[in-house]
């Protein structure tokens, strides 16, 4: 079995430059209306300010699958929530379960106008066969079968977004909140004068 794959954004080094957002709609082609990754930000403009990117965080125990009355979810061997376009019926359970705000329809509406559901697939294309043009024009390019990670995290410029096996990624970002606690130790120190540098 495959080990587990997760995004994680560090807000302490996203810019909100939304390269991850034009990365993910060039390389999927994402349908007009609909954005599998966005940017957020917290306290716009104000001290505190965070901004973090945002998309399918492809839960262990995903709340769309377990709302959707038709099963077009499944999860791949290393933890990918996916959908079948085939199965799904456009009723909308899964956007309202979703915490994050992942399952986007193309067009608003009531049951079935609002057209099949879409969201960010972790770069892993679809059930369709692996890197057919169908799979491609439904679920977007299939970077993983590739041995790539997906494009949003590969052109995040400072690195918040991070993507792939999921200790790894938990190895990063433990390694930054330690470099960060003893970097304002350090700054804390010499600003009372008890540290010396040499």
């Amino acid at each position: 079995m495959a080990a587990n794959v997760k995004f994680y954004c560090d807000s302490e080094r996203c810019i909100e430059c939304n390269a991850c957002v034009t990365a993910c709609k060039n390389e999927n082609e994402v349908p007009w209306g609909i954005n599998r990754r966005r940017v957020v930000t917290v306290k716009d403009g104000e001290p505190g300010e965070r901004s973090l990117s945002v998309a399918c965080m492809h839960c262990t125990d995903a709340p769309c699958a377990a709302v959707c009355p038709v099963d077009c979810f499944y999860t791949t061997d290393n933890g990918i929530v996916l959908h079948d376009k085939d199965i799904c019926i456009g009723c909308g359970y899964c956007s309202y379960a979703c915490p994050f705000g992942a399952p986007q329809f193309p067009t608003s509406g009531a049951f079935a106008s609002r057209g099949k559901m879409d969201k960010c697939t972790f770069c892993a294309g679809g059930p369709e066969e692996t890197g057919s043009a169908d799979e491609y024009k439904k679920y977007g390019a299939n970077r993983l079968a590739e041995g790539k990670l997906p494009l949003c995290a590969e052109m995040c410029a400072t690195k918040a977004l991070l993507a792939g096996d999921a200790n790894m990624v938990s190895d990063i970002y433990r390694k930054r909140v330690v470099s960060r606690s003893m970097s304002t130790i350090s700054s804390s120190a010499i600003q009372k004068g008890g540290f010396n540098p040499q």
